[in-house]
């Protein structure tokens, strides 16, 4: 019984607020399928390389995007409001001069098609704080997506993640080149 007290609690109070709680909470059914989200291969890693050179000893930061989740809610016509979680991985170089970095990502909702509806940047930052390694996820609140009307589902959307990244970290990552920080460990 004593497991349950918080349980009970939680139902006891929920009565007790004038029924601000129960007025809040939407019970509707939502109108369809959250859109699918991922990270975009091409952009999903970040190498920054201090100019001399693809070697091991010349990197100053990596990272990389470990996980997307996409949580969302819609109802008849009203738009599609998305809570997104990214969990990225960091790196710390040899060449790294600093025990931070900002990395600059993006996240972009598109049609089924591959057309970019709306893209948004963002900045993470990393604190190594001595350490070769750091991780962090990263939530960002609410992407609405507008619908023309009800019979429009999450499913013609698509939401994409990635790194901004340079026209040389592209190229590299689009060569298939890697350096990852906890390699060997």
């Amino acid at each position: 019984m004593i497991r349950y007290a918080p349980l009970f609690a939680a139902v006891i109070l929920s009565g007790c607020g004038g029924g601000k709680l129960a007025d809040s909470f939407d019970t509707r059914q939502n109108a369809g399928p959250c859109p699918p989200v991922g990270a975009l291969y091409d952009s999903s890693r970040y190498v920054d390389l201090d100019g001399g050179g693809e070697l091991y000893t010349n990197i100053e930061f990596t990272g990389e995007v470990i996980d997307v989740r996409l949580f969302c809610r819609y109802v008849g016509d009203d738009p599609l409001e998305a809570e997104v979680e990214i969990d990225f991985a960091f790196g710390k170089g040899p060449a790294a001069q600093s025990d931070s970095h900002t990395y600059p990502y993006y996240i972009a909702v598109t049609r089924r098609s591959g057309r970019v509806l709306a893209k948004e940047y963002f900045n993470v930052q990393a604190d190594f704080a001595g350490r070769p390694l750091a991780g962090k996820t990263e939530v960002i609140e609410t992407i609405v997506i507008p619908r023309v009307d009800e019979s429009i589902s999450g499913t013609n959307f698509e939401v994409i993640v990635g790194f901004d990244l340079t026209d040389e970290q592209l190229e590299f990552n689009r060569a298939g080149k890697r350096f990852r920080m906890d390699a060997g460990q």
